[in-house]
């Protein structure tokens, strides 16, 4: 079980996981400064879109960035936490929190923003906002959803994923602390994932009505 095995992280006094020797910082960056970028790039193709309102750009954004969402989300919550993570060695786990946490710092923000954006201003652009719209109910149920999994992803992910990185960039991360945000982290991604799925049921019913 996820919630066993990352409770293991917490050994030596203290909750110390000794995976730092004393003064030594791990040398990793929180946030991946050349993927700032790639970030910027993605952001500053969404404002086009949004601001010439163009059709087949705010489908494009919409549609990838709720894909890689969904996958993401569907990998951390299912795959990752209980099938990999769990029988992983606490080194190995925490070396894969410093590679693949300060990714996600940078990459879930910007798929929720792009998600939210360009499907808002494409649902406005098709008419599906107004009450007279045939399937209204299912686009409020849809905007429901995806303001629940933003809420989750922004207000309580992605804390949970920065204080992880911050504690290991300790000279001697405290493995209680990680172990506890990472049990945050994986069972937040699991409901997300979820709610997902029903994300997933709306827009096919949506796309086949």
């Amino acid at each position: 079980m996820v919630e066993t095995s990352l409770a293991d992280l917490q050994v030596g006094p203290g909750g110390k996981t000794g995976s730092e020797s004393p003064g030594n910082e791990a040398s990793f960056s929180v946030v991946p400064l050349r993927g700032l970028f790639v970030v910027a790039g993605v952001l500053i193709g969404l404002v086009s879109a949004v601001a010439t309102n163009t059709l087949w750009a705010l489908d494009f954004f919409h549609v990838v960035s709720g894909g890689m969402w969904t996958t993401l989300d569907l990998f951390l919550g299912f795959i990752l936490g209980p099938m990999i993570l769990a029988k992983m060695s606490i080194a190995g786990r925490m070396e894969l929190t410093k590679r693949l946490m300060p990714k996600l710092v940078l990459i879930m923000p910007t798929l929720v923003i792009c998600t939210l954006c360009a499907g808002w201003q494409l649902a406005r652009h098709l008419g599906y906002l107004e009450s007279s719209y045939s399937h209204h109910g299912w686009i409020v149920a849809s905007f429901i959803v995806v303001a629940v999994m933003s809420v989750i992803a922004l207000g309580i992910l992605e804390p949970a994923n920065i204080a992880v990185l911050f504690e290991l960039r300790k000279p001697i991360p405290n493995g209680q602390i990680i172990g506890t945000l990472m049990k945050r982290f994986i069972y937040t991604a699991g409901i997300t994932g979820a709610m997902q799925i029903a994300t997933l049921v709306i827009m096919t019913r949506l796309a086949t009505t």
